[in-house]
């Protein structure tokens, strides 16, 4: 009787309409929350603090190890690769696409977009600047000069979000001002720490939501290079610390410092029970790449962020490109306390938010409700496969088993329940689930856009990952 009791007190909190917040970090990898206990240089207590009053996922994972594959997937509900999203090359994000924000306003969101977008066109857009402007040329690099009017006719306002402060740095495409006042759109240009400037965007659309619910999109660009030494932050972590790491850290604490005053503001707000929040990343950390450029200057370069304890970073379908920070609270419908090993997917989140939000999920969508497993610790998942496919490489995992192939001829097999994880190949212990899984993998990839398994060699990041993690020559 009190079990009953309990879930009715949950469903009828569900039936309110909730807003409903997404945090989306940049590059942040799995060891740097505190709470995850891998790397004792790290602090982020607010973030522990959200942790331990929702639930943490231990294996939760992004659609693609690069961040605008990911972003395609957590917007649109669905695998990316469907519409022709394998890589950033491939941008932009199609405008018939349909959105989270486009699909919660039959509910009566009003939806708001702040910090990086990255769906637009880009320099590498080389098939798009065929198709839609053939009179662009390439510069010496090879890269393309998108015009700026293409470039906001694919942001965040055209792909159904109401309020936006769309940028990475400095400048940033909005229709509102800090302050709060309405603004026409167009570029502004802010001082100060990005991370602060993209907090009080996020704190601002907030405050301008006093008669609908709403989803915020609050896209942090951080940890990603280039880097930043900003005070407060830097002040809390030892002069001692590599200058990457030390810059990362202050990154990330500002990030949680962000997330604290979120939360702050939904308090003071009254909204905090009713308020459903995610927080997670884009991929894993750039972990082997240029490690010691000034972190001023370059573009890329490692981030500063780890990976442990998995093996392998950004751009790799190993655990350490595509297992990341996953974090849900709602507190006044979701049990917190709790930590998961199920194994989620950020295609989960638009379904979710739709369940929440009252509404129907469009039939296309490839994820799972997560609400009768965040509400119900009895609840399980119904046992599904989750697939990847980036460059050379195509992965997926069913249950404890994940199957991995490069280069179209070097296939593995791990059991990610053991302590082990990907630094042994069962491949040839277990040849029947290798089978199932390839087989698995392959017909999904048949659904994709170009279809099929990757069929091409490795480049030479892939090759150098692979020898570096994997000790395997990719010719």
């Amino acid at each position: 009787m009190h079990r009953f009791l309990l879930l009715l007190l949950f469903d009828l909190a569900v039936a309110a309409t909730p807003n409903i917040v997404v945090i989306f970090t940049d590059d942040l990898g799995y060891a740097d929350l505190g709470c995850h206990q891998q790397e004792d240089d790290v602090r982020t207590p607010h973030l522990d603090r959200f942790a331990a009053e929702g639930v943490r996922f231990t294996a939760g994972y992004v659609t693609a190890p690069q961040c605008s594959p990911s972003r395609a997937g957590l917007l649109t509900g669905r695998y990316q690769q469907r519409i022709g999203i394998d890589t950033i090359p491939d941008l932009p994000l199609p405008l018939e696409q349909v959105t989270l924000a486009e699909m919660l306003h039959p509910a009566g969101y009003t939806t708001g977009q702040v910090g990086k977008w990255h769906l637009e066109p880009n320099a590498l857009c080389r098939a798009w600047a065929a198709a839609h402007r053939p009179h662009l040329k390439a510069d010496r690099r090879g890269r393309l000069p998108i015009p700026v009017k293409d470039r906001i006719a694919y942001f965040p306002g055209a792909q159904g979000f109401d309020e936006f402060f769309t940028g990475e740095m400095s400048r940033y495409y909005a229709n509102y001002s800090l302050d709060g006042s309405d603004r026409e759109p167009g570029f502004v240009e802010t001082r100060g720490f990005r991370i602060d400037t993209q907090t009080e965007a996020a704190l601002t659309f907030i405050r301008r939501q006093k008669e609908k619910p709403f989803l915020l999109y609050l896209a942090y660009y951080a940890p990603h290079t280039p880097l930043e030494l900003a005070e407060p932050y830097v002040s809390r972590f030892p002069e001692d610390l590599p200058l990457r790491r030390r810059a990362a850290l202050s990154m990330i604490a500002g990030v949680d410092e962000g997330v604290g005053r979120i939360i702050a503001l939904l308090k003071e707000m009254e909204i905090d029970d009713e308020t459903l929040i995610v927080f997670t990343s884009d991929n894993g950390a750039p972990i082997h790449h240029r490690r010691d450029a000034p972190i001023d200057r370059d573009p890329g370069g490692w981030d500063g962020s780890l990976n442990t304890p998995w093996i392998g970073e950004k751009g790799m379908l190993s655990e350490g490109g595509i297992r990341v920070p996953f974090l849900i609270r709602w507190p006044g419908s979701i049990p917190g306390g709790r930590v998961l090993d199920t194994p989620v997917s950020t295609l989960d989140l638009a379904p979710t938010a739709l369940a929440a939000a009252g509404t129907e999920s469009p039939a296309n969508l490839d994820g799972a409700n997560l609400l009768p497993l965040l509400r119900d610790r009895s609840a399980a998942l119904e046992n599904r496969i989750l697939h990847w496919r980036f460059w050379n490489q195509i992965a997926c995992r069913d249950e404890q088993w994940k199957y991995l192939s490069v280069n179209h001829e070097h296939e593995f097999l791990f059991d990610l329940s053991s302590d082990a994880h990907e630094s042994v190949n069962l491949a040839d212990q277990h040849p029947d689930v290798l089978d199932k899984l390839r087989a698995a993998s392959h017909a999904w990839a048949t659904e994709l856009q170009p279809p099929g398994p990757p069929k091409g060699r490795a480049n030479p990041q892939e090759s150098g990952w692979y020898r570096q993690y994997f000790n395997l020559d990719l010719k």
